[in-house]
């Protein structure tokens, strides 16, 4: 297990403590598991995404999606299925499964859809008015002048 030191990055960031723990959590994150169901994260706009999850064998009623302030979590589970064929061969898992997706700031999920055993989750980037960059104008000297009043 390698472990990392990021300090010399924390010192010219301000706020970005978070950064660690994701860091920490990915290089932990190499269980047998980590790749079931395999997934794609494509940018689609300027500030759109969409992650798309091969979920072949799981139906609408058998799969959760839930979003917390910073995590995106999809769940898969099957429901007991009264007449369980006898298979010679199942190569299409259908076990349960949890997914966890870490969203940066002002990511939220706007939709969902299962097609063809394809989960495709729609996230956008809404940034609110106030946090926006907007320019300052500089006055010319109508305010109070400091140097001024030293003298």
């Amino acid at each position: 297990m390698h472990s990392y030191d990021f300090t010399p990055l924390f010192r010219s960031t301000i706020g970005f403590d978070r950064l660690s723990r994701l860091m920490d959590a990915t290089l932990q994150a190499n269980g047998a598991d980590a790749a079931y169901p395999p997934y794609n994260i494509e940018k689609t706009g300027e500030d759109a995404y969409r992650i798309t999850l091969a979920v072949a064998g799981f139906g609408k009623d058998e799969l959760e999606i839930t979003v917390t302030e910073d995590t995106l979590v999809v769940k898969g589970g099957t429901k007991d299925r009264d007449n369980e064929a006898t298979y010679l061969h199942r190569g299409i898992a259908g076990r349960a499964f949890e997914r966890r997706f870490d969203l940066a700031d002002h990511i939220r999920a706007k939709d969902a859809d299962l097609v063809n055993g394809l989960l495709q989750i729609d996230l956008v980037r809404e940034v609110p008015e106030a946090l926006k960059p907007r320019t300052i104008e500089i006055s010319n000297g109508r305010g109070s002048n400091l140097l001024d009043k030293a003298a």
